[in-house]
């Protein structure tokens, strides 16, 4: 597996600390490195309401890399509670895509840290509706 997998796992737990902010919002069970195609590494945490008004790690950072000039996505990372990794959900799935129509394919994500198995966007939505 290459080093910058080891880059993005670092960076995403740095700014994971899990906390609870108030009886109605939590932050930081999920977090996430994107590796822009410039090589720039963004971070997020998931924030969780109790709505619908929470948000996905991946999708903040993605968000904080277009907030600083960058669109086009190379590789993303998810950290779960457990320190494990995991797959984006759909909706971040969506973004990716749009954000992405003709590339997305190639977005390259760390599927599971342990067993090195990487993926692509286009693996995981190999007819989307794009």
């Amino acid at each position: 597996m290459e080093p910058i997998w080891d880059e993005l796992y670092r960076a995403a737990k740095a700014v994971q600390k899990e906390r609870k902010i108030s009886d109605y919002v939590e932050a930081g069970g999920v977090a996430a490195a994107i590796e822009s195609s410039s090589g720039n590494i963004y971070t997020g945490v998931c924030i969780d309401t109790c709505s619908t008004l929470g948000i996905c790690a991946e999708r903040i950072a993605i968000f904080s890399m277009i907030t600083n000039g960058e669109q086009e996505i190379k590789r993303v990372l998810a950290v779960m509670s457990d320190g494990r990794s995991g797959a984006p959900c759909g909706a971040c799935r969506e973004l990716m895509v749009q954000l992405m129509p003709d590339r997305y394919r190639d977005i390259e994500i760390l599927l599971d840290r342990e067993a090195e198995k990487i993926v692509t966007l286009g693996e995981l939505t190999p007819e989307w509706w794009i």
